[in-house]
């Protein structure tokens, strides 16, 4: 045989296993497992639930798990699916503990083949599948999510209500055993006084009320017992800054922290942080319905970043997380990209306004000067200092005036709001108040003359970065652009060198759609953001922002996988307090536009805003 051709790479012939000998690819195997339990969750609840079925063709899948013949069968094989469709989640992130469970159970599953069912077919394929798992055991490594006692509620609720379901439809299935035509209402006395382990109204032939009672007595049963696991399981509490990280936070903030105007917002008390193994960097997070998602740049040394988003990432993987970055810059982008692999997308543009080039003159600036005069010769006054400047009386009255004139219940906020407005540990932040004293005669309200008030945190020595702005609803409109320009205008006496507004979502897309020769695509996703905005005021946030001609720094959000981006979206909603269902549908009015701040009162999610007051 003649040789081969120059150029051509030689390669030695080794024998490989076949595809099928070598079984699934160890990252595909939780998926597989998963599936599999929701499959044959819901196989061993049909066997329990309809006798029919029991004897239908599915009868050899049925008994991969503990059978349904006889009344005891019937209630284990019922138990056994719903405990497997609960844990399948948790099979298919990787959670020790459902992998646990999962063995745990099996074993209970052989047992009821073999006394009750005789079924050694069966009994054979559990003890297969359970030799599966322990096989693969390594690949179920995650550690437990954060969790609080609400969890048991939500249990005792949900599974309650589905124990209810299920009730109903074993006591409807039996129709040519029951004694008479029992109503609706007895029906539900029966569910209800079965899952408390008492017998009911409705009687039934051919033994038919053991199967039903057992079945009904052993769903209550694990309600109960699932809501007292929840309840009484030790405490695996969220991440909380604790005083440690704080402290080195600031160390790291006093010597980065004009890198990034939303440095200081990792400072908020709800959220994690991991460190690099040199201290230099650290990632600030929270953990929302399995999705680790930290916001901003990592803090501290850029030259760090690659180790403290190494421990992030970590520590991802040890819990099975969805990692997740939500609002990050430009160069944030690129190092999370390089060092993870992950793939970045545009969320929107920072305005940020340079106090140097800032003016009121010009005729781009007519509609703000005019509506800043406007409000000064009602009678509005304005003063801008530092929290540490004010006096405690009035310190209290304006964290007072705030909580008052807040939207919601309770604070907002993640990757652009701090929480609160405290005046020792956060002394360097500035706040902007507008004032209006009484007419003649006029009782003064439950806050003095305060009218309104814009909260700035530090960004690095010399810039300040909108946290909140609240005003009363009697205010005159008008007092977010007085504010700003007091804000701006004092700012060289406070030593200020750049101011950040707030941020506008997907501001590239409407003002790239309203140019000359524009694309089709290009002006269908600004007719969609458009059509989003008589909700959510995308459009009004921008125009706003736009009027004191800030400059645009873009944000983005950085993501694993493109399934991800839903649930991603969904953490965040959660994460910044705005997955509020009535809230979300109601239409806002068309009123002034109210910028949304790095706060309670700004962007909280893509497309999502809540204006201020």
């Amino acid at each position: 045989m003649s040789d081969r051709l120059d150029g051509e790479k030689s390669e030695t012939v080794a024998w490989r296993t076949p595809r099928w000998l070598r079984g699934p690819r160890p990252e595909r195997v939780p998926g597989i497992v998963g599936t599999a339990g929701v499959v044959v969750g819901l196989l061993n609840l049909a066997a329990g639930v309809f006798p029919r079925f029991r004897h239908s063709r599915m009868h050899a899948l049925a008994e991969v798990l503990p059978g349904a013949v006889s009344p005891l069968a019937a209630a284990a094989s019922i138990v056994v699916g719903i405990l497997l469709l609960l844990l399948a989640h948790g099979l298919k992130r990787r959670k020790r503990r459902a992998w646990g469970a999962a063995v745990a159970l099996l074993p209970v599953g052989i047992a009821a083949q073999l006394v009750y069912r005789h079924s050694v077919f069966g009994a054979v394929l559990s003890l297969a599948l359970l030799g599966f798992l322990v096989w693969h055991r390594k690949e179920f490594a995650a550690l437990p999510d954060p969790r609080s006692r609400w969890k048991a509620l939500a249990n005792l609720i949900v599974l309650g209500g589905v124990s209810f379901g299920i009730g109903m439809v074993i006591v409807s299935s039996h129709p040519d055993k029951t004694v008479g035509s029992p109503s609706f209402w007895d029906r539900t006395q029966h569910v209800l006084w079965g899952l408390f382990g008492f017998e009911g109204p409705v009687r039934y032939t051919h033994d038919i009320d053991y199967t039903v009672g057992y079945s009904l007595g052993a769903l209550g049963l694990l309600t109960v017992a699932t809501t007292a696991y929840l309840a009484f399981r030790p405490e695996h509490p969220a991440a909380r800054l604790t005083e440690d990280d704080e402290e080195r936070l600031r160390e790291l903030l006093a010597k980065h922290g004009a890198r990034d105007s939303l440095g200081y917002f990792a400072l908020r008390r709800d959220k994690g942080a991991v460190f690099s193994p040199t201290g230099k960097a650290a990632v600030c997070y929270r953990v929302i319905s399995g999705v680790m998602l930290a916001s901003g740049d990592p803090i501290g040394d850029v030259e760090a970043w690659p180790g403290a988003i190494e421990r992030f990432m970590e520590e991802a993987r040890a819990h099975s997380w969805t990692p997740a970055v939500h609002g990050c810059s430009e160069t944030g982008g690129q190092v999370w990209t390089r060092e993870t692999g992950m793939d970045a997308l545009e969320l929107g543009d920072e305005a940020i306004v340079d106090v140097a080039d800032f003016t009121l003159s010009g005729r781009a600036m007519r509609n703000v000067r005019q509506m800043v005069k406007r409000i000064e010769r009602n009678g509005y006054t304005t003063q801008v200092r530092r929290v540490r400047d004010l006096e405690p009386e009035e310190l209290e009255r304006v964290q007072k005036a705030a909580d008052a004139w807040r939207d919601t219940d309770d604070e907002r906020g993640f990757s652009m709001a701090l929480g609160r407005i405290d005046a020792v540990k956060d002394s360097d932040a500035v706040i902007a108040t507008a004032h209006l004293a009484p007419a003649e005669g006029e009782e003064p309200g439950p806050f003095g003359d305060l009218k309104a008030l814009q909260y700035f945190v530090p960004w690095g020595p010399n810039g300040i970065s909108l946290e909140r702005m609240r005003r009363d609803r009697s205010a005159d409109p008008g007092m977010n652009e007085l504010l700003i320009v007091a804000a701006l205008q004092a700012a060289p006496d406070l030593k200020i060198e750049q101011l950040s507004l707030n941020f506008a979502v997907f501001r590239s897309a409407l003002e790239r759609g309203e140019k000359l020769g524009a694309g089709p695509v290009t002006r269908i996703t600004r007719g969609t953001l458009l059509f989003l905005s008589r909700w959510y005021q995308i459009e009004s946030l921008y125009k706003f922002n736009d009027k004191f001609r800030p400059r645009w720094e873009p944000r983005f959000v950085v993501f694993r996988n493109t399934r991800d981006i839903p649930r991603i979206g969904l953490a965040t909603m959660q994460a910044e307090g705005y997955l509020e269902l009535p809230r979300v549908l109601r239409r806002k009015k068309a009123a002034e536009p109210r910028p949304c701040a790095h706060t309670t009162e700004r962007v909280k999610a893509p497309g999502v805003v809540e204006t201020a007051a």
